[in-house]
């Protein structure tokens, strides 16, 4: 039966087998090789049907010998109607008629022809001169003389070229006028006569007039640069009580912290800060710029993208004391004098200000009609009258803030100047620039000392010099900090390089711990990285901002106090 195992069909009496002769076998399997295993027993499977027709070949039905269309080189001796054969093949729907056509060219299908130099000039002056010309690609004389461009010109040049007789045109042969009497002084003119009708001052028609007097009035409108007219400076003091019991100011350095906040000695040990104690919360836009108080840091300056300048308390209530209003555009450096007393502020608008720390009074401002992007005071004792800025017209400019006056221009770098840094006992600054370059500059010597460049150096917008003086620590724009030898040699130190974090696009700020175990850098994810500075190890990050971390110092009286600010508007302090 149907499915019944092999034990039921044993009784059944076997069916009988047929004898077959042996030669047929042989034909049989012939004609099935390749037909797949068989068992052998069914009728059907054990012959199959070969369905497809009798076609005939190719090369009974085209005799030609085929070339390939792209062959270079032909090993025989082609027949005419095989090498001009149409190409037969898959068509490809997507190509244009353009990408189908035949090339051996960009622009097509060149062939070689030879035109005599003479006739391609005379055509090409012809054209050049009467707008028309006889076109070259004609393939045989039946075609006649084809024309190429006008031939309205063509039939007024009664078709004649520039080699033929044309008719005179009017000023083509003037008249001079004459006198080649040598013996009259004055009136002699000789070979350098003037033609009789020419007019030696030109005026453009009444139409022309119009127009021209149109264009340069535009032109002029557009040129005319308005006036910066500064902004009004003003100011908000956010503290009921400016002065404590004894009258004195904030700018007084507090000596009930536990820290003693006036010693030049740095902290013993350094530690790297664990978890956010303060976040500081005031300005309405990213910042992009904070500054310790000189010497104590019991105060903290911040600069934003909101035009403002902020005083910040480090300790005891971390209040906002005083906003310095007084820029149109965003704030891109600010900069304490060595008391504190004052402090300098570069923006967008073409400004630098320097403004009363205490009573937020502007002081004075500073323009030479370009952004300055960095901005600072001298920082030796005797020359706190001077201030440096690096400007986008490439110059370093130094104003004098008793008389407002530019008093030395250092212009040297090929773009922006980015950074100024001073060393070497502020003998000699170093500046760096969107030229990809490092310059060092001795004081008042408008000639650069030294020029570091490499074709493997990139932009370094962030610079900040070592607690000791001797090493500058430089933040490249190809996500690595460069460190260079200051002092009696400049070179790059290129064993210590600190990588790991991502700055390319930002001038992320960069700084020491105090005793110089450890360097601190922002990054463009709102990061905070710090290095070992012996080893150059990575030893620790974490995610400071929502936005980019442009700026990250350690507090130089703290062992591990850093302040951290971003373009998520808020600056913060870790501990």
């Amino acid at each position: 039966g149907y499915g019944s195992s092999s034990d039921d069909s044993e009784g059944e009496q076997a069916p009988q087998q047929k004898v077959e002769d042996p030669s047929r076998e042989h034909e049989k399997q012939l004609h099935l090789k390749g037909s797949g295993k068989f068992s052998g027993k069914s009728k059907v499977l054990d012959y199959s049907v070969m369905s497809a027709p009798t076609v005939t070949l190719n090369e009974a039905m085209d005799q030609r010998r085929h070339i390939d269309p792209t062959a270079k080189e032909v090993k025989y001796n082609y027949k005419y109607e095989e090498l001009y054969a149409p190409e037969v093949g898959p068509h490809n729907p997507f190509k244009t008629q353009q990408q189908n056509a035949t090339k051996n060219h960009l622009a097509g299908y060149v062939e070689n022809a030879h035109v005599n130099e003479f006739q391609f000039e005379t055509q090409r002056r012809t054209f050049h001169s009467f707008k028309y010309a006889y076109d070259p690609s004609t393939i045989d004389e039946s075609e006649g003389d084809k024309l190429i461009g006008s031939s309205v010109s063509a039939e007024e040049a009664e078709f004649k070229t520039v080699f033929e007789d044309n008719k005179k045109r009017p000023l083509d042969k003037r008249k001079r006028e004459k006198n080649t009497d040598a013996s009259d002084i004055e009136g002699y003119l000789g070979p350098w006569a003037k033609y009789k009708d020419e007019e030696t001052v030109s005026r453009p028609t009444d139409d022309d007039a119009a127009y021209l007097e149109e264009y340069l009035a535009k032109k002029q409108k557009k040129g005319k640069r308005e006036e910066e007219v500064p902004m009004e400076e003003s100011t908000t003091l956010h503290i009921k009580d400016d002065t404590d019991y004894q009258g004195r100011s904030f700018l007084h350095i507090p000596q009930d912290l536990g820290v003693n906040l006036k010693s030049d000695e740095p902290p013993q040990k350094c530690f790297i800060p664990k978890r956010q104690i303060h976040a500081w919360k005031g300005h309405n836009k990213g910042v992009s710029v904070i500054r310790w108080f000189p010497k104590s840091a019991h105060l903290m300056l911040s600069g934003a993208l909101d035009n403002k300048v902020k005083l910040w308390e480090v300790y005891n209530q971390r209040r906002c004391i005083r906003t310095y209003m007084g820029h149109k555009q965003a704030i891109r450096d600010v900069n304490f004098n060595n008391a504190g007393d004052q402090f300098l502020s570069a923006s967008y608008d073409r400004f630098i200000k320097l403004w009363d720390t205490e009573t937020g009074q502007s002081v004075s401002r500073f323009t030479n009609k370009k952004m300055a992007f960095c901005c600072k005071f001298n920082p030796d004792d005797d020359k706190q009258n001077l201030i440096v800025a690096g400007t986008s017209s490439n110059k370093i400019v130094c104003w004098d803030i008793r008389t407002g006056d530019i008093v030395q221009e250092y212009d040297r770098h090929l773009a922006a100047v980015n950074t100024i840094t001073f060393v070497d006992k502020n003998r000699r600054f170093v500046s760096t620039s969107d030229d990809k370059s490092l310059r060092v500059w001795e004081w008042n010597i408008p000639v650069d000392m030294k020029y570091i460049a490499d074709p493997s150096m990139h932009s370094m917008p962030a610079v900040t010099p070592s607690p000791n003086g001797k090493w500058i620590a430089c933040q490249s724009l190809d996500n690595k900090i460069c460190v260079f030898q200051v002092g009696d040699r400049f070179k790059e130190m290129r064993k210590k390089v600190f990588k790991g974090h991502m700055v390319a696009g930002y001038a992320c700020g960069l700084d020491f711990s105090p005793e110089m175990s450890y360097l601190c850098s922002g990054d463009g994810d709102g990061k905070i990285f710090i290095w070992d500075w012996k080893t150059s190890k990575l030893l620790c990050k974490w995610k400071a901002h929502d936005d980019v971390c442009i700026q990250v110092l350690w507090h130089p009286h703290e062992a591990s106090k850093v302040a951290s600010a971003g373009w998520d508007s808020t600056i913060k302090l870790w501990d």
